[in-house]
C-alpha cells in the first residue's frame, strides 16, 4: 500500500517502490495505493504505473493512520462512495492499465455489495474482498464470513477475489468452493509460509536461509529491520510456542546484519530444535529450493499467475 503524496514529493520514497518492478522475477505485479483525492491518487499512479500490470484502489486497511488520514477502510460509509467512485472512475479512465480495488465489509454488511457493483459502474476491472469488518485493534478478529464474498460475487459481472481465512493450501481450495469466487487473496500467511500456493510447508530454518540468499543477491532492497521481520514469520510459524522462541525474537531483533542472522539460525535455532547445527554445504546440498521443488515449478507458478489475469482480461 503505497502513499500519493510521498509518491509525489518524496523522491527517495518512490525510487525505493519502483525498484525492481515488473523486472524477469517480479511480474505480472499490481501496485496498490491509498488516499481520498482522485487527483493526488491519479497523478501518484502516473509515477508508476509504467513498472505495473494493475492499480489497486485500498478500501480495506484498518490500521491507526488510515483512520487519521481517511482512506483505506474508512471510506467504507455511505457518504464517502461518491470520493471513492470518483477515484476509481479517474483512474481507470487515465492509466493504460487496468484498475481494481480491494475492501473490507461496510458496517451495514449488506452495503457492501452494493458499493461493489457502484464500483465495477466507475471502471472497476476485478473486486477483492477481505470479509471482515474494519477494526484498527482486532485487525482478523473472527472468521471471515465467506458467504458475502459469494454474494458479492453473484452481484457483480467483474472477477472477484477471495480474502480471509487461509493457512493451508486445502484453505484455498475450499475457500473457492464455498465462495465461488475467481481467485483466492492470502495476506499474513504468505508471510508465514511463502511456499503456499506450491502446497509446500517448508522447514523454518531452509527457508529463512533461502530468503537470507535473496536479500544477498538484491542488495539494498530490504532494509535489516524488514530482513528480520520476514525471518521471525518463517521462524514463528512452526516453533512459535517454543520455549526458546522469545529469546529467538530477542537475539533476532538485535542482529545488525544478515551474516548475523544467519549464523542464529544455522547454529542456535539448530540447537535449539535438537538439531545439529547447518554447514554451508549442507545447506547447498539439503535446501536446493526450499520454497519448491525445482525451478520448473517456480516457472509453472509464474505462468499460471500470467494466465490467470490473461484469462479474466485483465492484461493486454
Amino acid at each position: 500500500m503505497l502513499h500519493p503524496d510521498r509518491l509525489l514529493e518524496d523522491q527517495e520514497y518512490l525510487d525505493f517502490h519502483r525498484r525492481g518492478l515488473r523486472d524477469e522475477l517480479d511480474t505480472p505485479v499490481v501496485v496498490q495505493l491509498c488516499g481520498n483525492d482522485p487527483e493526488v491518487v491519479v497523478k501518484a499512479a502516473r509515477q508508476i504505473v509504467g513498472r505495473a500490470d494493475a492499480i489497486d484502489l485500498n478500501l480495506g486497511c484498518p490500521q491507526d493512520a488510515a483512520r487519521e488520514g481517511h482512506f483505506g477502510g474508512y471510506l467504507l460509509d455511505k457518504k464517502d462512495w461518491p470520493a471513492v467512485e470518483s477515484i476509481v472512475s479517474a483512474l481507470s479512465h487515465s492509466l493504460p492499465v487496468p484498475v481494481s480495488a480491494k475492501l473490507r465489509l461496510c458496517q451495514h454488511t449488506p452495503a457492501t455489495h452494493e458499493l461493489g457493483t457502484r464500483l465495477e459502474a466507475a471502471g472497476a476491472s476485478w473486486l477483492a474482498l477481505h470479509a471482515r469488518h474494519v477494526s484498527a485493534r482486532r485487525r482478523r478478529q473472527g472468521a471471515a464470513d465467506l458467504a458475502q464474498v459469494k454474494t458479492l460475487k453473484e452481484r457483480v459481472r467483474i472477477p472477484v477475489v477471495s480474502n480471509g481465512n487461509v493457512r493451508t493450501w486445502d484453505d484455498v481450495v475450499k475457500n473457492r468452493e464455498e465462495t465461488g469466487a475467481d481467485g483466492v487473496m492470502v495476506g499474513e500467511t504468505l508471510l508465514a509460509n511463502p511456499c503456499l500456493f506450491a502446497n509446500v510447508t517448508p522447514d523454518p530454518v531452509r527457508i529463512s536461509l533461502e530468503y537470507l540468499d535473496i536479500c544477498r543477491e538484491h542488495p539494498e532492497t530490504a532494509t535489516i529491520q524488514t530482513i528480520q521481520t520476514h525471518t521471525r514469520h518463517f521462524v514463528d510459524y512452526q516453533c512459535g510456542r517454543r520455549p526458546w522462541f522469545n529469546k529467538f525474537r530477542s537475539i533476532l531483533g538485535q542482529s545488525d546484519s544478515i551474516s548475523e542472522i544467519e549464523k542464529l539460525l544455522r547454529v542456535k535455532v539448530q540447537r535449539w530444535r535438537g538439531l545439529q547445527p547447518l554447514s554451508d554445504d549442507e545447506d547447498q546440498d539439503e535446501n536446493e529450493g526450499a520454497c519448491t521443488t525445482d525451478d520448473e515449478r517456480t516457472n509453472d507458478i509464474k505462468e499460471g499467475l500470467s494466465e490467470a489475469l490473461g484469462t479474466l482480461g485483465l492484461l493486454g
